[in-house]
């Protein structure tokens, strides 16, 4: 029984440790790197609070280093995903009735095992699996976890203190009731923190669920799962099932108790499963919460009045972390002829000062791309760029699969704005560069508009205010998340909550309350003091 009004810890967001050399934190990620790196694991399902072995399994390899294998996971039968179901279900009957500072103390814990005695392990599984570098593996599944999960926490406070007036005669009080039936959390593979915080923002405010994590993500989701298993989620809370993603859409779309997806992943697999929930509307108990957040074609757009090196940094950051694999990275620019050949100058110098290899050798800015569909994808636009006569590379443009999937940081210059990888997302390191008349601006910025289907993140950089207002104003619907004089990446719980619309998903920003909302069902309840014993009304007097 409550008997206060609780105030959770404030909300702050983790320190990202640099990992210099000499730095105990280097030091002890990379020994866990080599001793993960050289053993393997076994990730069964995980169903009810119990591990579920097949016996159907597939191996796990690391994106840059693709013949070494670290381990192994399970593959479900519909029977799995049925049994997730119903033991999510019969979960919700003590969950949804849990007070919310007990789930509140849980995934607070959460976020203080992965700060500390995780963090090593978080890093190092990312790194593995996802070829991230240290410095991306900090922000993402180190950092950005953390704040998802000590954030989340506040905004649900909020999101409760949110009460309607009431008067003397009447007490009005909102219940933000967990949705009905069981929720579903499609995951990707980019970013370990993402994979984190889909099911478990839902399972804080009382949701249930069955989770699917990417088939190149499963190595790190073991390590959240197991600290979620530590930080004390009940049983059958979150339940955890990989394979064939079809069958085990469909088996819970199929289902009359499915009440919510929240999905990060590719437009069109997120516009196949929104059709499929349409047409089983009339099968639903309660109308399906969909959420989702997918892919971008981001830009980023210089001003004459802008600075060369700045902008030159912007493109080398925004577009190549992380091997530009992330729904925010930039992959087209717009630059002025009045800055060009210094920005041309500069990019490539910092592309040709990048080292590529394994992320354990932390001298190395660019890894390998995640698998080899992504690879033969991106060896594909390349080659077609050095074919076109539309098209030049400045830098790169190489790219070797035979120990990992190794794609060069490449910058194609094209005469056409509309050329291909201006307009076609690729996930890659591929930035796209058009050279624009600097007295065009205008012009420029209705092209930037016009070009992609998607509105996920872009870029503006302008010493000149006016210019930065007249952007703002142009580009208003081509980005969820707009970054003035800066890249279009690399946001931050809690300071720049993430989401886009158009193609790029549903807008409902992960990271702040907006994204919680989605969660509940609110119950008003109006508690009369003197109940009315007469039916007649002031007006039906004589």
């Amino acid at each position: 029984m409550a008997n206060g009004f609780f105030n959770v810890p404030i909300a702050v967001n983790e320190p990202v440790k640099t990992y210099a050399p000499g730095s105990p934190e280097r030091e002890e990620v990379l020994t866990v790197y080599k001793n993960m790196f050289n053993s393997k694991v076994d990730v069964p399902l995980y169903i009810n609070g119990k591990d579920i072995e097949t016996g159907n399994t597939r191996t796990m390899s690391p994106p840059h280093d693709h013949q070494h294998v670290v381990g192994t996971y399970h593959l479900a039968e519909k029977t799995h995903v049925e049994e997730a179901i119903s033991t999510a279900l019969e979960a919700r009957k003590k969950w949804a009735k849990m007070p919310w500072q007990q789930r509140a103390g849980i995934f607070l814990k959460a976020a203080e095992l992965i700060a500390g005695p995780y963090r090593a392990k978080m890093n190092a599984a990312t790194m593995i699996a996802q070829s991230k570098n240290i410095h991306q593996a900090e922000i993402d599944s180190a950092c950005e976890i953390v704040d998802f999960l000590r954030f989340n926490v506040q905004y649900m406070t909020e999101i409760y203190m949110e009460q309607p007036e009431s008067t003397s005669g009447a007490w009005n009080r909102v219940e933000y009731r967990p949705l009905e039936g069981f929720t579903y959390a499609v995951t990707p593979f980019n970013f370990t923190a993402i994979a984190g915080n889909l099911p478990s923002c839902m399972a804080l405010m009382g949701n249930v669920v069955v989770w699917k994590p990417s088939d190149s993500q499963i190595y790190s989701a073991k390590v959240i799962m197991d600290v979620f298993k530590e930080a004390g989620v009940p049983d059958g809370v979150i339940n955890v099932v990989f394979g064939d993603p079809v069958m085990i859409t469909d088996t819970i779309i199929n289902h009359t108790e499915f009440s919510g997806l929240h999905f990060t992943g590719s437009t069109f697999v997120f516009k196949e499963l929104w059709k499929k929930i349409g047409n089983n509307i009339h099968n639903y108990k309660t109308y399906p919460r969909i959420v989702g957040e997918t892919g971008g074609k981001d830009f980023i757009v210089a001003h004459k009045s802008a600075n060369a090196k700045q902008v030159a940094t912007a493109i080398s950051r925004g577009a190549f972390e992380f091997q530009g694999q992330k729904c925010s990275a930039a992959s087209r620019a717009y630059i002025p002829s009045n800055l060009w050949d210094d920005v041309k100058n500069y990019v490539i110098e910092d592309v040709t000062s990048f080292k590529m290899g394994s992320p354990e050798n932390m001298e190395n800015f660019i890894t390998a791309v995640i698998h080899e569909g992504s690879f033969d994808k991106l060896a594909k636009y390349i080659d077609e760029a050095k074919a076109s006569n539309e098209a030049e590379i400045i830098v790169g443009g190489n790219y070797d699969k035979s120990k990992g999937y190794f794609i060069e940081p490449t910058v194609i210059v094209t005469t056409n704005p509309k050329y291909t990888t201006m307009c076609t997302e690729l996930f890659g390191p591929v930035m796209t560069i058009y050279v624009y008349n600097e007295n065009d601006y205008s012009e420029t910025l209705k092209l930037v508009d016009e070009t992609s289907e998607y509105a996920l993140t872009g870029a503006i950089l302008s010493n000149c205010r006016y210019a930065v207002e007249e952007a703002v104003q142009a580009l208003e619907n081509s980005a969820g998340n707009f970054y003035i004089n800066d890249k279009p990446t690399g946001a931050v719980v809690g300071q720049q909550p993430f989401g886009g619309a158009r193609a790029s998903g549903t807008n409902d920003k992960a990271g702040s309350a907006q994204n919680l909302l989605r969660w509940v069902s609110p119950r008003l309840i109006k508690e009369t003091f003197v109940t009315p014993t007469d039916y007649r009304y002031p007006f039906l007097g004589e």
